[in-house]
């Protein structure tokens, strides 16, 4: 069975970074691209970024430029990077792999 740890979230300032942290235990690691999701208040769920395990990555208009999505097979875990970080990216994230959705983290980003 596939589960999904994300951590890493926290409240920052505008213009802060933070490393958000997707640990994925059981399954086969790299059958299928991972991706980060976000959910706003009173909004829909959207992609964030991609990364396959041959290391291909795509991000969503939004963050490219100031997030990065990386991948470390050995720990079977996936890291979003955000920088220049916005009160519009509060959120929650979620790791998404195949059919499994971790819990989420939380994002909050002061002005």
């Amino acid at each position: 069975q596939v589960q999904l740890a994300e951590s890493g979230g926290g409240s920052v300032q505008a213009g802060g970074s933070l490393r958000l942290s997707c640990v994925i235990s059981g399954g086969t690691f790299g059958a299928y691209p991972v991706w980060w999701y976000r959910q706003a208040p009173g909004k829909q769920r959207e992609l964030v970024a991609s990364v396959t395990m041959g290391g291909d990555t795509n991000y969503a208009d939004p963050v490219r430029g100031r997030f990065t999505i990386s991948r470390d097979i050995t720990r079977k875990a996936v890291y979003l990077q955000m920088t220049s970080l916005k009160p519009g990216d509060t959120a929650v994230y979620y790791c998404h792999y195949g059919a499994d959705w971790g819990q989420g983290t939380r994002v909050t980003v002061s002005s």
